[in-house]
């Protein structure tokens, strides 16, 4: 294991002018052991660089919560400094996920599609029940705020997949309409936008004698901010690699 020996972690933040990047810079002014680098943000604004390329000075981590199309120039910034990068933007393509598996191969990359610890918890409580339950019917229910672009939410997607683990055979439906019966190996997976929820994510387990429902709510979005802030703290002085929340739970 690497030791961490910085007195100060200074921190990149791509994003900055979103709510999201606001969170994390006012978390890292908070903080006696980190400093804020550079605020990047195409928008720009005050004390805000609009491009990465125009900042050269010191900086021991990125957080990205800019968009998720912005991972290629991030990407090929970090892999120049050789900068730990924690990716906290969602809605990545397959093209541009390859792109992030690629950048792990030559630096650390921390990336989950939801930055919420309790959200792990979730997903660890989903992957349990989804093993014993095997033959019941799963359904996904998300909310977020009406602002929200991608549905269904990189975190439906990502319980999903880790039901599916456990049930190769199965297929996602996102939402449901006609007239037909459910099968018996689907994954319903519903979206609601709506008012100004911060996130909220339920999977249900229900077979003919009994349901599970597991739910995680979030409060505040300041949460993802404080995930997002612990996640640059653990990958610094790491090797190279992908790094998920599970990770960083298990150190």
């Amino acid at each position: 294991m690497v030791l961490k020996v910085l007195n100060k972690m200074n921190v990149i933040v791509c994003g900055a002018a979103g709510r999201m990047g606001r969170e994390v810079i006012c978390l890292i002014e908070k903080s006696a052991g980190l400093s804020l680098a550079a605020a990047v943000d195409p928008a720009g604004g005050e004390g805000i660089y609009q491009t990465l390329r125009d900042y050269t000075g010191p900086a021991d981590v990125m957080v990205d919560f800019s968009h998720h199309s912005a991972i290629r120039e991030i990407t090929a910034y970090c892999e120049t400094r050789n900068l730990p990068l924690v990716v906290a933007a969602t809605g990545h393509t397959q093209e541009e996920t390859e792109l992030i598996q690629l950048a792990a191969t030559r630096i650390p990359v921390f990336m989950s599609a939801n930055m919420s610890v309790g959200v792990a918890l979730l997903a660890m409580l989903v992957k349990q029940a989804a093993a014993v339950f095997h033959d019941c019917d799963v359904e996904i229910v998300e909310t977020h705020h009406n602002r929200k672009a991608d549905a269904p939410s990189g975190t439906a997607l990502l319980l999903a997949d880790i039901v599916k683990s456990e049930r190769p055979d199965a297929l996602y439906v996102c939402g449901r309409e006609g007239n037909h019966k459910r099968k018996s190996n689907e994954i319903g997976i519903h979206s609601l936008r709506m008012g100004n929820v911060a996130g909220e994510h339920e999977v249900i387990f229900s077979t003919d004698s009994q349901t599970i429902s597991l739910k995680h709510q979030a409060h505040d979005r300041v949460l993802f901010a404080e995930g997002a802030v612990a996640a640059a703290k653990f990958i610094v002085g790491k090797p190279n690699g992908l790094y998920r929340m599970e990770d960083m739970l298990e150190e």
